[in-house]
C-alpha cells in the first residue's frame, strides 16, 4: 500500500527533475529538447539516468527535485569517471567483476520474474482486513509498548527445571541473575523498549499475555532464553489507522505464497540434475520444501524468536 502511495509523487518528482533539466539543457524552443545533462569526456549523462537514480528515492518533495537532481548528476559525474578509468585498466574484465556483474544481471532478471508473477495477485478484501485486525488484538486494539529485559543462558536440559523453579520463586529478576552468578551459569542480558509490531509475529501473543513482573522460558541451541516484562503501556491502534499496513502486509503474504507455488510448478516441471557430491547430498537428505525467493521483512511472518535482537525486530510487521 505505502508503494502504491508513494510512485504518483515519485512520478511528479520526477517530471519536475526532467523540465528542470531540460530548461538546464537549452528548453525546448520549437525544437526537441536535449536528453543530455553532462558530458564526460566522450560519454554523455543523460536526463533518463537522473530520473531512474530520483525514482529510488523516497521522501523528496517536488520543490526538493532541482536540487536533488544536481546532486544526483554530480555523483553520476564522479561514477562516470571511475568507470573510464576502470575500463582504461581493463577492470571489466577482470573475472571477479565479471562474475559479480552476471550474479547482479541473473537477480535482476529473476527479481523481474518474480514481481510479474506477483502482479496477478488480488488485493485484500475490506472483509479480510478487517478480520485480519480483529483476530490480532495485540497488534492493534490490545497493542502495547513493551520494557523487556532478556537473559540467555547457557545450561544443559537435566538443569531447566531448576531454573524454572528459582526464576518462577525469585521476588525480582536480579534476585534471579544473583543465583545464576552464585551457580557460575554463563549468561549475557539485553534490554530494550518495543512497540508490539516491532516484535517477531511468532512470539507477540505470548508476550502479550504477560502481565508487568512477568516472566516466560523458551528454549535456546545452548540453553535457555529467559524474557522478563519489567514493564509496559496500553498505546492501541484503530483499524482506519492499521488498515494501510494490513493491506501491505497481506498482499506481500500473498505474493510470497504465490511466488513460492510457482517455482514448484517451474521445477516439477523441469529436468533439475545433481552433479558430484551435491548429488550424493541430495539422494541422501529428505525432500525439503521449495525456497521461494527471499521476502522481504514485511512479507511473511517472522519465525519464533525472543524478540530483542536486530534480526528479530526487523522481521515485525512493519506498521507505523
Amino acid at each position: 500500500m505505502a508503494t502504491r502511495l508513494i510512485k504518483p509523487r515519485v512520478s511528479l518528482l520526477a517530471a519536475v527533475a526532467a523540465a528542470v533539466l531540460l530548461a538546464a539543457c537549452g528548453g525546448d524552443k520549437g525544437e526537441k529538447a536535449s536528453q543530455t545533462a553532462a558530458k564526460v569526456n566522450k560519454e554523455e549523462i543523460t536526463v533518463h539516468q537522473i530520473n531512474f537514480v530520483l525514482q529510488r528515492q523516497q521522501g523528496l518533495k517536488p520543490e526538493q527535485a532541482e536540487a536533488a537532481s544536481r546532486q544526483v548528476l554530480e555523483r553520476l559525474i564522479d561514477q562516470e569517471l571511475a568507470v573510464q578509468k576502470a575500463q582504461e585498466q581493463k577492470l571489466d574484465r577482470d573475472p571477479r567483476v565479471v562474475q559479480q556483474i552476471e550474479a547482479a544481471k541473473r537477480e535482476i532478471i529473476a527479481r523481474a520474474y518474480v514481481e510479474r508473477v506477483g502482479e496477478s495477485v488480488a488485493k485484500p478484501t475490506n472483509e479480510e482486513i478487517a478480520k485480519y485486525y480483529n483476530d490480532k488484538p495485540a497488534l492493534f486494539k490490545d497493542r502495547r509498548i513493551y520494557s523487556l529485559q532478556e537473559l540467555q543462558i547457557e545450561a544443559k536440559p537435566e538443569q531447566f527445571d531448576a531454573l524454572r523453579a528459582k526464576l518462577s520463586a525469585a521476588k525480582s529478576l536480579g534476585e534471579f541473575v544473583e543465583y545464576l552468578k552464585a551457580n557460575d551459569f554463563r549468561f549475557n542480558g539485553n534490554q530494550a523498549v518495543r512497540a508490539a509490531e516491532q516484535l517477531p509475529l511468532a512470539s507477540l501473543d505470548s508476550i502479550s499475555r504477560l502481565k508487568d513482573g512477568d516472566s516466560m522460558i523458551s528454549p535456546a541451541p545452548n540453553g535457555i532464553t529467559v524474557l522478563f516484562l519489567s514493564g509496559s503501556r496500553s498505546q492501541p491502534v484503530d483499524e482506519a489507522r492499521a488498515r494501510p499496513a494490513i493491506e501491505a502486509f497481506l498482499l506481500n503474504q500473498r505474493k510470497a505464497e504465490v511466488v513460492q507455488k510457482d517455482i514448484k510448478a517451474l521445477r516439477d516441471s523441469s529436468k533439475v540434475e545433481y552433479v558430484g557430491k551435491f548429488a550424493e547430498a541430495a539422494a541422501s537428505a529428505p525432500a525439503a520444501a521449495t525456497p521461494a525467493p527471499a521476502p522481504t521483512a514485511s512479507e511473511a511472518p517472522a519465525p519464533a524468536a525472543s524478540g530483542l535482537d536486530p534480526a528479530s525486530i526487523s522481521k515485525g510487521m512493519g506498521l507505523k
